[in-house]
């Protein structure tokens, strides 16, 4: 795999830090493919993660989000491979650990499990203060001095 050096970004821009770890966790994280997942846009504001955990209970899975970092989990528990004779074996079942790095005030609504896919539900939540607002126009006497023109 080719990996892509971004320090001579780091040397040109200031506050754009962040930007170059998110390119630099990406382009790390496209050497694993397992497990598989989609990202799905199901509503303006809101997603869904469905990720591909076949042979996984819920209980050997594990979910969690810090500082915009939702991780998930997968740890298997022991099997009694001894017991079993394989002719062949194409499930998986290793451990995994999934990133997703959030962008600022997405929420992870819930997690539910069914028929071997983990969904995650997820919510962009923007505070009042950042919402798009409508400023009335008021109308009035005209503050022009008569006889000035307007600049």
């Amino acid at each position: 795999m080719r990996t892509i050096d971004f320090s001579p970004l780091y040397r040109s821009v200031v506050g754009f830090d962040r930007l170059a770890s998110l390119l630099e966790t990406a382009a790390a994280d496209v050497a694993t493919g397992y497990p598989p997942y989609n990202i799905e846009r199901t509503d303006e504001n809101a997603y869904r993660i469905d990720i591909a955990v076949a042979g996984f209970r819920s209980e050997e899975l594990n979910v969690e989000v810090k500082e915009n970092l939702l991780t998930v989990t997968g740890r298997k528990a022991a099997n009694d491979d001894a017991a079993k004779k394989y002719l062949h074996r194409g499930l998986a079942e290793r451990n995994f650990d999934r990133k997703f790095q959030l962008a600022d005030y997405v929420l992870v609504v819930d997690a539910n499990l069914a028929d071997g896919l983990l969904s995650i539900s997820l919510k962009r939540e923007l505070p009042e203060a950042l919402k798009p607002r409508t400023i009335g126009i008021t109308t009035g006497p005209s503050t022009l001095i008569e006889g000035e023109k307007a600049a």
